[in-house]
């Protein structure tokens, strides 16, 4: 018999992380396989091409709907989507409740 090596403990099965925006709670798809998927595509494209297509990889399309009702300056969408992005990576720990 193979040796099995039971590696549940060392995995992390924590929810989506969410995001506020004017008091709207946005909540962002934390999957490997989806940031794979736009670190692909930031590798592959220029940002802004790419922005769109992360950003409905990121969020639901009811929390798109969200979003867009904002209005958002391209600064402050571009901002969302990196934030949205360095919190399923990790390294965006400010403003954590």
């Amino acid at each position: 018999m193979a040796k099995v090596v039971d590696i549940t403990d060392k995995l992390s099965f924590d929810q989506n992380p969410t995001i506020e925006i004017k008091g709207q709670q946005c909540e962002v798809n934390a999957d490997a396989r989806s940031m794979l998927e736009i670190m692909g595509l930031f590798a592959n494209k220029g940002q802004a091409e790419s922005a769109i297509e992360a950003y409905e990889i990121l969020f639901s399309e009811k929390d798109r709907e969200k979003i867009d009702k904002m209005n958002l300056s391209f600064k402050d969408f571009m901002k969302v989507i990196e934030i949205a992005m360095n919190m399923v990576v990790g390294e965006d720990e400010q403003g954590e409740q």
